[in-house]
């Protein structure tokens, strides 16, 4: 399965219209190997799409990057691989993912709008509240036990009408029920799984993200209920069935790089130590965290007392898990799959967002980390909760001016057009789900947004323009992990209903294609070692039996991962069926 070949480190630059590595004195003992006779899609230059005829790598190392001719001269006792007439790309690159939630979510019960692609089935969507109330019915009676809680991801009230804690008591008064919304940022316990964790209402007085009579906690709510849940949730066996899971996930769709902001997300030692065990395995991608900023305060009791925790992560690096240096992960508001994220104009039906931190302690949390220099990421959805980071942001930089801050707003759900011209003038970069439209545009356009706004998610076209650097993720499970469907959709920006919307806000292909590679090698600040096809750069490759520049857009999503090089090694896409591209 792995195998087929491996390659090796060398350094420095050369050009002569082409890209080369010259050799050292490391080892050469493994075989150069030689990629030609197929489409070779470098992204190396920001604004023109490039080919290669001709790639060289050295153990886990690109070489050379140019004509089939002149590496044919330079490198003739390479061992040459024929892509057949297939596309090579730069591996592809997932900025923002969740560990904890596949795990989670994987091995778990999936009852969501919309259907869930497993490695090895698909969770059907369900939409109505009889036919949800129903399924779940059936799952919690072929499913559910008296011992331990029965985790249920994918709720949302729009799609599957009103849930509370007297409606899961209904389902059972015996097993314990936790119904985790799809966005996961709100839980309903029946009276059976509350008495399981052993809370009590005065534990939560007070807070008023907590309806206790509901048994509904979101935002800070279910922080506040996570240490009491996290013992249940990272189940040491279920949760490394999640994390295989997450891993052939990742396989099947040509990702090589995974990050993680905001790690962890309830436990450190319990969440390191098993995405350790899964990592020992040496799947073929590389996992980078950067540090959660409002969990590591709250345990460690301050942000000082976190910052000094953070200078200390650099002892877990393992040889394919890296917490990356100065950089940290902070929240603003709240969900935009709850519609819990801040409009400047509210909601059509009167609620009100709410804030994952308070703008107190947000504010100062900004602050710290701007005057240590980091590269500071901003969870924010809505636009009133983007302007609020724009204006901490805006008075940083008037006291402590910082020239390549590259602040990263992620998420960034509704923003206006002159919003943008904002970001761009501030040195401001995103890291956006494209998805939220297709999920979420024909839904919010009669419930809570208007048809306006709704229509106008995740403007692209508005940050494009302005040439503000953008990657594309996935929040894994928020979208799928899929980085082609998320290009698909930042191009072609149709909604779940089939609907065209906001076409103008359409993307070409060649910047959807940076978004999952080189934009988001920048968005790690990693790219001068992935991201594109050059030569010093880690031999990251993802291979795709089609080229997304030569079909029709509408098909981007449908192309098959035939596998992956990581770093050097070849990987064959086993769900696709595939055997082996010959070699010559």
């Amino acid at each position: 399965m792995k195998h087929l070949f491996m390659v090796f480190i060398l350094t420095l630059l050369a050009a002569c219209n082409s890209s080369e590595q010259p050799p050292t004195s490391a080892r050469n003992d493994l075989p150069q190997i030689l990629y030609s006779g197929g489409d070779i899609i470098t992204m190396s230059d920001d604004s023109h799409l490039e080919y290669a005829d001709a790639v060289v790598t050295n153990n886990d190392i690109i070489l050379f990057v140019g004509s089939k001719t002149e590496a044919d001269a330079k490198y003739p006792d390479a061992k040459h691989h024929s892509l057949n007439g297939k596309t090579m790309m730069p591996g592809f690159i997932e900025p923002h993912v969740h560990p904890s939630l596949a795990a989670t979510i994987l091995p778990n019960e999936i009852i969501s709008p919309y259907d869930w692609v497993l490695p090895n089935e698909t969770k059907k969507g369900v939409v109505g509240h009889e036919a949800y109330m129903q399924r779940l019915a059936q799952s919690v009676e072929q499913k559910a036990s008296i011992d331990e809680i029965f985790f249920v991801w994918g709720y949302h009230q729009l799609w599957h009408g009103e849930l509370s804690r007297t409606l899961l008591n209904g389902l059972s008064d015996e097993q314990p029920i936790a119904v985790i919304h799809r966005s996961f940022h709100e839980v309903y316990l029946n009276g059976a799984a509350i008495n399981l964790l052993g809370i009590t209402e005065d534990e939560f007085r007070g807070n008023h993200q907590v309806n206790w009579d509901k048994g509904h906690f979101y935002e800070g709510g279910w922080m506040a209920l996570a240490p009491k849940m996290a013992p249940l949730l990272i189940d040491g066996s279920r949760y490394l069935r999640g994390l295989d899971m997450m891993t052939q996930m990742i396989r099947k769709n040509g990702i090589t790089t995974i990050a993680e902001p905001g790690f962890p997300n309830i436990n450190f030692k319990a969440e390191y130590g098993l995405l350790s065990k899964e990592m020992a395995s040496n799947p073929p991608y590389d996992v980078y965290l950067i540090p959660n900023g409002s969990f590591l305060a709250t345990v460690h009791g301050g942000t000082q007392e976190a910052l000094a925790f953070i200078k200390t992560l650099s002892n877990y690096n393992t040889k394919n898990i890296t917490f990356l240096n100065d950089q940290i992960k902070l929240f603003s508001d709240g969900a935009i799959y709850s519609q819990a994220m801040q409009m400047k104009e509210g909601y059509t039906d009167g609620h009100q967002g709410e804030w994952m931190t308070p703008l107190s302690i947000l504010e100062q949390q900004i602050t710290q980390y701007w005057n240590e220099n980091f590269k500071v990421h901003i969870h924010a959805n809505g636009d009133k909760g983007i302007q609020q980071v724009l204006d901490f942001v805006s008075v940083n930089q008037k006291d402590n001016p910082r020239k390549d801050h590259r602040l990263t707003l992620h998420h960034m759900g509704y923003f206006a057009d002159e919003m943008a011209d904002q970001i761009a003038k501030m040195g401001v970069e995103a890291s956006v789900n494209p998805y939220y439209l297709w999920a979420l545009a024909d839904k919010y356009a009669t419930n809570g947004l208007g048809k306006a706004r709704a229509e106008n998610l995740v403007a692209l076209n508005s940050l494009a323009k302005r040439n503000v650097t953008t990657s594309y993720h996935s929040d894994f499970a928020m979208a799928p992990m899929e980085p082609l469907t998320l290009a698909w959709t930042a191009i072609n920006r149709v909604t779940s209903g089939n609907k065209k919307v906001s076409q103008d806000q359409r993307v070409d292909v060649y910047t959807a294609m940076k978004a999952i590679t080189i934009s988001a090698a920048k968005t790690l600040n990693l790219e001068h070692k992935i991201g594109s096809i050059e030569a010093g750069k880690t031999a990251n490759f993802t291979i795709l039996k089609q080229n997304p520049f030569k079909v029709e857009p509408i098909t981007i999503k449908n192309i098959v991962v035939l596998g992956t090089v990581h770093k050097g090694i070849f990987y064959i896409n086993k769900s696709a069926n595939l055997k082996p591209v010959p070699s010559s």
